[in-house]
Order: structure tokens, then C-alpha cells, then sequence
């Protein structure tokens, strides 16, 4: 008896999650959300295109909600170059998006140019651009809805009233900019627009969903707890740095708080993370920087009604900088943030 209840939970979960899917191809869709910011620089800012000293590779897979039936799964990858030369970077990003156990996916190839601005000898102004190619597919087979359902016994039934769209896959053109300025090696600001031109994602001939603006607004700062003050001065120094990230896409706004605690090789962090209508998540984080690598795991913790029974969400980053073309006549000045 008890594991026919868990199966029927389970079957209730994925019905739930098959309705936020709906939803979202409706109008109420939101952008993945990463909990290693800093891990996907591309994603969160096109001005951290060519923020390094040569080149930068980055993956990252984020698995949301595990207990209800592959939820979310996230796959990135992304490289960044730097152009000393003409103060400059570039960058493309692969992203990969699987809602519903593969209800809807969403797949974005993205192309990212910089430029680099030193406004006086302690700061420096970065400016950014993207232009993205869009894709949606829709697996109406593996879609559930409510007339399908038993509401005593929880089987599903075969077929549905409800009518199925025109098209199972759309796809479209995207743009972005960001602005990215830092101050002395200690503080940094960036704001970022993602979405400009709200780009029709429709699956239905009479339906005119667009893809609402996204808005990203982060900064942090960098306290020196070995030397006190701000900044890093060495290697083997333990720094300290609060972070702040506001992001608005339509009606939904977002605001997570948090720090890390950066010994060498070691990185901790800690953020929570609050969608104003609701409280979401608390995230934990444990890194590694070593030499040129860096690699993350980050837990996160669902605080909202969803709970424990989600199994809140895992998220893996790798980072590797490695020089295919350097120019040593010039400097390449960068805008430290943190890695994760």
C-alpha cells in the first residue's frame, strides 16, 4: 500500500511538472537559472567575453529537481578568447535545456564580442554584446494532462482533449548586451539585458508568447581577511566576498544573497536565494582552484512548498584557462570576480 502511494506521488509530481511546462510555452516561462554564477560568465553577462588572460573554457550541468522524473537538466559549454590587441574578446556558448524528461527542450548557440575600456589606472569598463540562434522542440507524446488522469486511483489514461499545437518545433534570433566596470582588483558591478528584442517563441498559430526581457543586475567586493582591507595581495591569503545578483524577467524577480571564502586551492560559498513571491532555496557550494582548472559542485536546498520531496538541485562546473594565442607586448587587464 504504501509504495502504491509513492508510486501515485510520483505520477502527481510529474503531472505538476508537466503543467509548469505548459505554462511556460504559454507565457510564464524564465530563463535557466545557474546557482555557480560566476562559472558561466557568457550566460550571465556578454561583457565577460575575453575576461582572461588568453582563453577560457567552461562546462557546467545543472540537474533540477531530480525526484520529479528529469525535471530540468541543464548542459553548457562556452569558450572565451581575449584580443589584446585591439582591446577586445570574443566568445560562443552551446546551451541545452530538457524540461519535463524531454517534454521541452531548449537549445541556444550563442556568439559574444567585448570591448575593453580602461577608464583611469584603477578602473576599467567592459561592454558587451550577443547574438543568439533559438530553438524549441516539443515532444507532444510524453505530455500529461488533467482529463488523462484518475483522480482516485492515479492511472493515466490514453489520449486527451486537449488540441495540439501547429508546430512542434519553432526557433528564432536573439540579442544581448551587458556592461561589466571594476574598481582597483576589489569591486566590480555589471548589468545585463537579455532578450532584447523579446523574440516570438510560439507554438500555436494564434498565440504571440515572446521570450520576456531579462534583466541582470550582480556585484560583489573582495575583503582581504589576512592583511585586512580589500583586495587580494597573495596567493595563500584568505579572502572574503559578499555577493549580490537581482535578476527580473516579466513579473518574476529574483534576489539571492551570499559569499565565498576563498583559501587557496579551496573555495566555500553560500547563498540563498528568494523569488519575492516565495521563498526558494538555500545553496551550498565547494571548489577547487589549482593552477589553471577550477572545478564546482553546489547543492541546492528547495526552501518553497515543493520542499525536500524535489531533491532540490545539483549543478557541476569546470573551468580551464589555457593561452592558444598570446601577445606578450600587452597587457590583457581583467575585472576579477569569482570563479563560481
Amino acid at each position: 500500500m504504501k509504495s502504491d502511494r509513492f508510486s501515485f506521488l510520483g505520477k502527481l509530481g510529474f503531472i505538476l511538472l508537466t503543467i509548469t511546462v505548459l505554462l511556460g510555452f504559454e507565457g510564464k516561462a524564465q530563463d535557466v537559472a545557474f546557482s555557480q554564477f560566476y562559472a558561466n560568465p557568457l550566460y550571465l553577462n556578454p561583457a565577460y567575453a575575453g575576461n582572461t588572460a588568453c582563453g577560457r573554457l567552461n562546462l557546467n550541468y545543472r540537474n533540477q529537481w531530480p525526484s520529479l522524473s528529469k525535471a530540468y537538466v541543464t548542459y553548457n559549454v562556452s569558450y572565451d578568447q581575449s584580443l589584446a590587441a585591439i582591446n577586445s574578446g570574443y566568445g560562443i556558448m552551446v546551451l541545452n535545456d530538457q524540461q519535463g524528461d524531454g517534454a521541452l527542450t531548449h537549445t541556444s548557440i550563442n556568439a559574444y564580442y567585448s570591448y575593453k575600456l580602461q577608464l583611469a589606472s584603477n578602473m576599467d569598463l567592459s561592454f558587451g554584446v550577443k547574438g543568439a540562434y533559438l530553438q524549441e522542440k516539443l515532444a507532444w507524446e510524453k505530455l500529461i494532462f488533467a482529463d488523462q488522469i484518475n483522480p482516485v486511483t492515479g492511472h493515466i489514461n490514453v489520449g486527451s482533449g486537449e488540441t495540439a499545437p501547429d508546430n512542434n518545433q519553432v526557433s528564432g534570433v536573439d540579442f544581448g548586451a551587458g556592461l561589466l566596470f571594476g574598481y582597483e582588483n576589489f569591486f566590480f558591478a555589471g548589468i545585463a539585458a537579455d532578450h532584447l528584442t523579446e523574440p516570438e517563441m510560439s507554438f500555436y498559430a494564434n498565440d504571440s508568447y515572446v521570450i520576456p526581457m531579462k534583466l541582470t543586475f550582480h556585484s560583489g567586493l573582495v575583503i582581504n581577511a589576512t592583511e585586512g582591507g580589500f583586495g587580494q595581495k597573495r596567493q595563500g591569503d584568505i579572502t572574503i566576498e559578499p555577493n549580490l545578483m537581482y535578476v527580473q524577467q516579466g513579473d518574476y524577480k529574483q534576489l539571492n544573497a551570499g559569499m565565498y571564502v576563498n583559501m587557496y586551492p579551496f573555495v566555500l560559498g553560500g547563498w540563498f536565494r528568494h523569488a519575492f513571491e516565495n521563498i526558494d532555496a538555500v545553496m551550498i557550494l565547494a571548489g577547487i582552484k589549482y593552477e589553471n582548472f577550477m572545478i564546482g559542485y553546489s547543492y541546492d536546498y528547495t526552501l518553497s512548498k515543493l520542499g525536500g520531496n524535489s531533491g532540490g538541485a545539483h549543478e557541476i562546473s569546470f573551468a580551464w584557462n589555457f593561452c592558444i594565442i598570446r601577445d606578450s607586448k600587452r597587457v590583457i587587464r581583467t575585472i576579477n570576480s569569482p570563479g563560481f
